[in-house]
């Protein structure tokens, strides 16, 4: 072996050697960074430590459900960390495991998967940690609360301002995920609304799918599919939310603007589609509303306060204790009346300067 060759593998080894030494004092350090974070949420006996474990943060709304619920826990004088999984319910329930083993006093779960979250309250309950669930409901489990909006309104604010505006013609439903109990509870308030219309044979629903993982693009691939195939001109679409909105009004094309199209969750996106037309409404369900509501009951339940409820949902399991708030339509007509005068988005986010 030349005198080159053996300089550079000696080069090599001492370059291997010397990233697996700061490899595992990386590891070291991060590891030292956990108990160091552990201990400090475990320094005050009397501070209550809550988990918030989130679907997502890849759409817009999370975001600030996040950052509305970590504040108002903060304010409250307590501790709160969050972990999102993107969609991937073994890792949600991967990161309930690891904040029940970090020591949290209460859960508080926006589940991926309604079903399969059952197994977050089953790993909960055996740590003796009680489970919120936020927003979207957990089913097949005895879930300790509920706390969301009255969803099955959502829908029917949906339905009832499109037919507001057309009370016939050709109609689309275009849903959420079928595994967020949410997205069949709006589909049942929209229907509320245009069974009705339905039976009389006024409104002719030619389409009416869900759409996995509430993804834009599916909804807007899966309604041009549909529009492609067959002869039909839309009147109204019923999309559950602003997503599923904005993937109708990229379908529609060259027509958007001509079709009313509800929505959900007043995503800056689908405001300024409602401020410009393209979409007719959105629901205004207010985040800084139920995320201070979610971080009154996170402390009540983990200070082993007695609550009551008005009202109870059925999970499938059990009749749960339940909180729904209740949620505003909102058009072109009252933009500013609500979203911006409770501060959610500002004039200029939504018409520019």
């Amino acid at each position: 072996m030349s005198s080159k060759n053996k300089a550079n593998r000696l080069l090599l080894l001492l370059s291997t050697l010397l990233l697996l030494v700061l490899g595992a004092c990386n590891t070291e350090s991060a590891s030292d960074s956990n108990e160091d974070t552990d201990q400090k949420l475990r320094s005050n006996p009397d501070q209550i430590y809550v988990g918030f474990v989130l679907d997502t943060l890849r759409e817009e709304r999370w975001y600030r459900d996040k950052e509305a619920f970590e504040g108002a826990v903060r304010e409250l004088g307590a501790e709160v960390k969050t972990l999102a999984a993107n969609g991937n319910q073994q890792v949600q329930i991967q990161q309930a495991q690891l904040l029940i083993n970090e020591g949290v006093d209460v859960l508080v779960v926006v589940p991926t998967d309604a079903d399969g979250a059952s197994e977050i309250v089953t790993l909960a309950h055996a740590a003796g940690v009680k489970v919120i669930s936020y927003d979207r409901l957990i089913r097949g489990a005895d879930l300790d609360y509920y706390l969301s909006f009255d969803n099955v309104k959502v829908g029917e604010l949906q339905a009832q301002e499109i037919v507001n505006r057309v009370d016939q013609g050709t109609f689309a439903y275009v849903g959420g995920s079928e595994t967020d109990n949410n997205a069949i509870l709006f589909r049942e308030g929209a229907m509320n609304v245009l069974k009705p219309f339905i039976d009389s044979g006024a409104i002719n629903l030619v389409y009416d799918n869900y759409t996995e993982n509430w993804e834009p693009e599916r909804a807007r691939d899966q309604l041009a599919s549909f529009l492609a195939s067959n002869s039909v001109q839309l009147d109204a679409v019923v999309a559950a939310n602003d997503g599923t909105a904005g993937g109708v009004v990229e379908a529609l094309g060259a027509r958007a603007g001509e079709v009313e199209v509800s929505g959900q969750d007043a995503e800056l996106a689908g405001v300024r589609r409602v401020a410009e037309g393209t979409q007719t409404m959105t629901v205004y369900k207010s985040i800084v509303l139920i995320a201070e509501r979610a971080a009154e009951l996170a402390i009540q339940v983990a200070s082993g306060e007695e609550i009551t409820t008005e009202s109870t949902v059925n999970n499938g399991q059990a009749d749960i204790p339940s909180i729904l708030l209740e949620p505003i339509a909102v058009t072109a007509e009252n933009i500013r009346e609500t979203i911006i005068k409770e501060g959610h988005l500002s004039e200029s986010d939504i018409y520019g300067e």
